[in-house]
C-alpha cells in the first residue's frame, strides 16, 4: 500500500505542475553564485538551480506547433493511443530533466539537436506508419503507446530478489520508449521515483510518466561501462580505446548503440537503424536545423559499430 500511495503522490504531483503550467506560462530566471559558478532557476520549467537553468529551456525554441506538426497522425481514427500523447505531457515530463541537461545543454542548435535526437527515438519506436501511409511514414510518431498483442507476461523470476513481478502484473511493452521486463520497470520506477514494478499499468494511463521514464532512460548510464545516451550524444562521453577500435564515437549512432546494442548496430546498412535515422533527420528539417547538422556517416549511423551491449537471449533487451 505504501508504494501504490507513493506512485499516486507521483501523479498528483505531475497535475499540481500542470496546473503550474497552464496559469504560468512564462518563466523568470533567478541567478546566484555557487563556488564561483553561476547556477540559476527558471520557474516551473527548470525549478532547481542548476548551470543549465541558465540557458534556454526546451520551450524558448520548441513549441505546441512544432510537435503537432512532428505527430501529426498520432490522433487519426486509425491510431492505437489517440488522445494519450501530448505536448504539455512531454514538457511536464521534461522539466524534470533539464536542470540535468536534457535539452539544455550547449548552444541553440545543439539543444535543439538533443530534443530532435530523443523524439526521434520515440517517434521511430511508437509508429505504425508504413511506405505508403497518409502523410507519409515519418508523420506517425506516437501512433502506439503499449505492445498491442504481448506474446508473453515478460515476468523473470532470475530478478524475484530484486524487482519481483506483482501479481496480476503484466510487463509488456509501453511508453515513449518501450519498457519490457519486470527488472526494467523496477527501475525505471526507482529512476522517476513512481511505483511501477507494482503498477506498470501507470505507464499507459499517464502520458507524462510515459516520457518521464523515457526521459530517465535517455539520461540514466543503464551499465558502468556505458555512458547514458544523453552523454554519448552531446559529447560529455570520451571513449576509451578499446571505443575507438569498436568505431564508437559520440553522436547519434552511438544512442542507437546504447539503447538498442547489436539488434540494430553493427550490422551494416539496415532498415530498423535507418528508420531511426530517418526519423531523426526528419525532425531536423521541421526544426529548421537542417539534416547537415546531423554530423558525418560515422557520426549519425552505427552500422559498422561493435555494440556495447550484446544480446545473448531474448529478455536481456532494455526495451
Amino acid at each position: 500500500m505504501k508504494m501504490k500511495a507513493k506512485g499516486i503522490l507521483v501523479i498528483l504531483a505531475l497535475v499540481v505542475l500542470a496546473v503550474a503550467v497552464e496559469s504560468d506560462p512564462d518563466t523568470v530566471t533567478k541567478v546566484k553564485t555557487v563556488r564561483g559558478k553561476k547556477v540559476c532557476t527558471k520557474g516551473w520549467e527548470c525549478n532547481q538551480w542548476s548551470q543549465f537553468c541558465c540557458n534556454e529551456t526546451i520551450t524558448d525554441y520548441f513549441q505546441v506547433y512544432q510537435f503537432e506538426e512532428w505527430f501529426s497522425k498520432r490522433n487519426t481514427p486509425v491510431a492505437h493511443a489517440v488522445g494519450f500523447w501530448d505536448f504539455q505531457s512531454f514538457i511536464l515530463a521534461a522539466a524534470q530533466y533539464e536542470p540535468l541537461g536534457f535539452g539544455t545543454t550547449g548552444n541553440k542548435t545543439e539543444k535543439m539537436k538533443e530534443v530532435a535526437a530523443f523524439l526521434g527515438h520515440v517517434g521511430s519506436q511508437t509508429s505504425c506508419g508504413y511506405g505508403v501511409a497518409t502523410g507519409g511514414p515519418l508523420a506517425w510518431g506516437l501512433c502506439f503507446n503499449r505492445e498491442m498483442s504481448p506474446s508473453q507476461s515478460y515476468c523473470d523470476d532470475f530478478y524475484k530478489y530484486t524487482y519481483p513481478c506483482a501479481p496480476g502484473a503484466e510487463y509488456y511493452g509501453r511508453g515513449a520508449l518501450p519498457i519490457y521486463w519486470n527488472y526494467n520497470y523496477g527501475a525505471a520506477g526507482d529512476g522517476i521515483k513512481a511505483d511501477l514494478l507494482n503498477h506498470p499499468e501507470f505507464v499507459e494511463q499517464n502520458a507524462t510518466i510515459a516520457f518521464q521514464a523515457a526521459i530517465w532512460r535517455w539520461m540514466t548510464p543503464i551499465k558502468k561501462s556505458q555512458p547514458s545516451a544523453h552523454d554519448a550524444f552531446v559529447g560529455n562521453w570520451k571513449p576509451t580505446k578499446n571505443d575507438t577500435l569498436s568505431k564508437r564515437v559520440p553522436g547519434f549512432g552511438a544512442t542507437m548503440n546504447i539503447l538498442y546494442g547489436e539488434r540494430t548496430c553493427g550490422q551494416g546498412d539496415i532498415d530498423p537503424m535507418n528508420t531511426i535515422i530517418s526519423h531523426y533527420l526528419y525532425y531536423l528539417d521541421l526544426l529548421g536545423v537542417g539534416r547537415e547538422q546531423a554530423g558525418p556517416s560515422e557520426v549519425l549511423s552505427c552500422a559498422e559499430q561493435v555494440a556495447f551491449n550484446p544480446v545473448t537471449t531474448a529478455n536481456t533487451a532494455t526495451s
